[in-house]
């Protein structure tokens, strides 16, 4: 086994388990290890601190695994953690009114790179490091034995693989191929989602609970919901009795799936309406022609992939709420997301107040909103929480 042995006094980190050990750590890696391989971390006196695996082409070159000198990383040992991190979401899954949900959440389920989702009968894995990628053919062996799906699909689609050397790869890797759209539950409603071509692994699972806390607010109110994707916000609203919700997104394909999950989960017709078009453009269209809602939801796409992209990413925040509380109506309710977990909260809640004192507005923060917690944040590793937002009246 290789070893990696860090510069003196950078073992902080390691030591209160934080998974990652970047290269400006490192002093020296010894043994010629390849890439993919598990490495023992030693503080610079040569003592242990944890083990892991290895990519010196990424800046975080070692993921680690486990702080226990004795513990192999062998099959038994993602066994056991597969097996332990979805038993932690059992308690979500037991009623069978939600059938959808994350089963391994990475760093944050102390499997680094790992990504599983369960959609109904079907998983779908993101191997997004290459010593997931070395390992994942056991891997999906574990999780068609412990699971038993019908079918396990790979979304190797994101680029954060390409940082650890990777192609990308979308397809079948166990079992059946997945129905396109296959049909899920969410707290007892119906949605379709497309697996093999929607965005994320189909569908926008870290939303859940803040769908359900959408409901309360709906009651009679005109609903806008931007970046509607496939309407996950917009059918709770119809289903919440929102008296109408106009679903704006750039993607007509999309928005024809927003429509039917609105539509599965109504007994009687609506008058919904359904918008393709860039938000930004739609926003301020709406704006002149004196259009106004009472109930308004934001949650847009990463903005910020890199640090450098932090400060232009605002810009869009701030653009977007400060559109939005000029077409609330007195009272009304702003929901307001970011997914860029490089925008901390605080730094988010500055954006919006700059957009509130822009639009001459007096907003007030009913709540603040997270990811869901099959979405954990694990305490050593806070570059896991990436989803904040605000419930926000306008005045």
């Amino acid at each position: 086994m290789g070893t990696v042995v860090l510069k003196r006094g950078r073992e902080k980190a390691a030591r209160n388990h934080h998974p990652w050990i970047f290269s400006g750590a490192i002093a020296r890696v010894e043994g010629d290890p390849a890439d993919g391989d598990v490495v023992d971390v030693l503080d610079a006196g040569r003592g242990f601190l944890a083990r892991g695996y290895l990519n010196t082409r990424s800046q975080i070159t070692v993921r680690l695994l486990t702080w226990a000198k004795d513990e192999a990383l062998d099959l038994s040992f993602w066994r056991r953690r597969i097996e332990q991190s979805a038993a932690r979401r059992r308690e979500l899954l037991a009623s069978g009114a939600t059938t959808a949900c994350r089963l391994v959440h990475a760093e944050s389920d102390l499997l680094p790179g790992l990504v599983v989702d369960r959609y109904g009968d079907y998983l779908v894995i993101q191997a997004l490091t290459l010593g997931i990628e070395r390992r994942k053919d056991e891997i999906v062996g574990i999780l068609a034995e412990l699971l038993q799906p019908r079918g396990i699909y790979e979304r190797g689609d994101v680029d954060v693989r390409e940082k650890e050397g990777l192609a990308h790869h979308v397809g079948l890797l166990w079992g059946e191929d997945p129905p396109r759209p296959l049909e899920v539950l969410e707290n007892g409603l119906r949605f379709r989602v497309d697996i093999q071509g929607g965005q994320k692994t189909g569908f926008y699972l870290d939303q859940r609970d803040n769908r359900a806390r959408l409901a309360g607010y709906c009651p009679g109110r005109s609903v806008l919901n931007a970046f509607a994707y496939t309407g996950g916000f917009g059918a709770c609203a119809a289903h919440a009795g929102a008296q109408r919700v106009t679903n704006l997104d750039t993607s007509a394909y999309a928005l024809a799936l927003a429509r039917q999950n609105t539509e599965l989960n109504q007994t009687a017709p609506r008058q919904d309406e359904y918008v393709v078009g860039d938000v930004f453009i739609v926003l301020r269209q709406y704006r002149a022609e004196g259009r106004k809602f009472d109930l308004i939801i934001l949650d847009p796409p990463k903005f910020a992939n890199s640090q450098a992209q932090v400060i232009p990413a605002c810009r869009g925040y701030k653009d977007i709420n400060w559109l939005a509380l000029q077409l609330l109506s007195p009272g009304g309710i702003l929901f307001t997301m970011s997914c860029s977990g490089l925008v901390k909260p605080d730094l988010f809640q500055k954006v919006v107040f700059g957009a509130s004192v822009d639009a001459g507005r007096d907003v007030q923060i009913v709540e603040h909103l997270s990811q869901a917690t099959d979405h954990p944040i694990l305490l050593t590793f806070p570059e896991g929480e990436y989803l904040k937002g605000l419930v926000c009246r306008a005045l």
